[in-house]
């Protein structure tokens, strides 16, 4: 009999951006996840390093992941809601999908989810 192997895994901030974006995309309310400027100076930025590299990583733009070293794992995510919905149940909603989906997905743990609401878009008629 084989001893147990003892495996870890670990999760690149990046995934983990990914699938919080994709997460916050899906609230209902939510027409799309945008960066502010800091987050279109590191787009930017990432899309040299995509040109440069030949390879195409999952848009992040307008999330930003901090994992500090006592293992707190914290998201921030801005994003453009519709007019139509409450920002507040909206922003609640996204914090409750991202926290859910990262853990189901990936096994790791969200302790605090910042959502920011940088536009409102107005009801089409």
């Amino acid at each position: 009999m084989t001893a147990p192997v003892s495996t870890e895994l670990i999760v690149a901030d990046a995934v983990v951006a990914g699938v919080a974006a994709w997460a916050a995309a899906r609230v209902p309310g939510v027409k799309r996840v945008e960066p502010g400027l800091r987050g279109l100076v590191a787009g930017l930025s990432r899309a040299g390093r995509q040109l440069w590299s030949g390879y195409e990583s999952a848009s992040t733009d307008g999330v930003r992941v901090r994992n500090p070293d006592d293992g707190a794992l914290g998201v921030r995510l801005e994003i453009a809601i519709g007019a139509d919905r409450p920002a507040p149940d909206v922003g609640a909603a996204v914090q409750r999908a991202v926290i859910d989906t990262v853990f189901e997905r990936l096994g790791v743990t969200v302790d605090e989810v910042t959502v920011t609401v940088i536009d409102i878009e107005p009801e089409s008629r």
